[in-house]
């Protein structure tokens, strides 16, 4: 079976509240961390469906949190 090893980094005003905002949502494998000013969320060894659909779920929740963040702290 195919695992997947990866990261994603994202750019932020606010990396440590977007971070704390997105952090509740990651499975088993997955760690989101502020570092500077950039969000970054390492997914370990996870299979390439489970993959897919959180690299989904993690988007749609990032869009989220980047319009609250807007909102809010604006």
């Amino acid at each position: 079976m195919m695992r997947i090893h990866a990261e994603i980094r994202t750019e932020h005003r606010m990396p440590e509240v977007a971070a704390g905002a997105l952090s509740p949502d990651n499975l088993k494998g997955m760690e989101t961390m502020a570092d500077g000013g950039v969000v970054r969320t390492v997914m370990a060894g996870m299979p390439l469906r489970s993959a897919l659909a959180s690299v989904d779920d993690y988007l749609m929740n990032l869009a989220v949190v980047e319009d609250l963040c807007t909102r809010v702290f604006s």
